[in-house]
């Protein structure tokens, strides 16, 4: 009985990480295509993953034109509006924030660094550097650390001693799949 339960547990593992993968592809298609229902075209039908085509279309005709130097003062007055309005400007600047440090010309997540935390016993964490300069707080031996957290979308910001931190020649996306998955992805 143990045996087929190690075979169960052994094809749980081989299917899991693929059906989930699978189902949620499948529901952002299908999520895409309900918010883009253009009903049934007369020629050719019903078309699977015109939601997403439309999506990308639609987001590069933005960034096209957001990119006009015409249209960036009227994005800028948006941005100002929506940082006076309250509660709004918390969510926004959040996630405006977040978009920006891992896509875009200013990403934040670019610095990846392996961090002494302790004496005895020796630990190490990996993390990425955010800020490197803290004298406003008066921290001048510091840097900004931020450590994310495995299978997680949160983490922490610690403050290191600049001694105690150690750059790693890897690209950023390696380091973070590397963390997120809990360190059992290849580096």
């Amino acid at each position: 009985m143990k045996r087929w339960f190690k075979y169960f547990m052994n094809g749980f593992l081989i299917m899991a990480p693929i059906t989930l993968t699978i189902y949620i592809l499948i529901s952002i298609f299908t999520w895409l295509d309900e918010m883009f229902d253009l009903g049934e075209l007369p020629v050719v039908g019903h078309i699977p993953g015109l939601g997403l085509i439309v999506i990308v279309i639609l987001l590069t005709l933005v960034g096209v034109i957001g990119s006009s130097f015409i249209v960036r003062p009227f994005l800028v007055l948006a941005e100002r509006i929506l940082a006076k309005v309250p509660i709004v400007s918390i969510i926004y600047s959040s996630l405006k924030d977040l978009f920006d440090a891992f896509v875009g010309d200013n990403q934040k997540f670019n610095c990846p660094v392996v961090c002494k935390m302790s004496e005895t016993p020796e630990v190490h964490r990996m993390g990425f550097i955010t800020q490197d300069d803290l004298s406003s707080l008066h921290l001048h031996d510091l840097v900004a650390v931020y450590f994310p957290h495995s299978y997680n979308i949160s983490g922490e910001v610690w403050f290191v001693k600049k001694e105690n931190v150690r750059f790693v020649e890897l690209p950023s996306s390696e380091v973070m799949k590397f963390i997120v998955s809990g360190g059992v992805a290849k580096l």
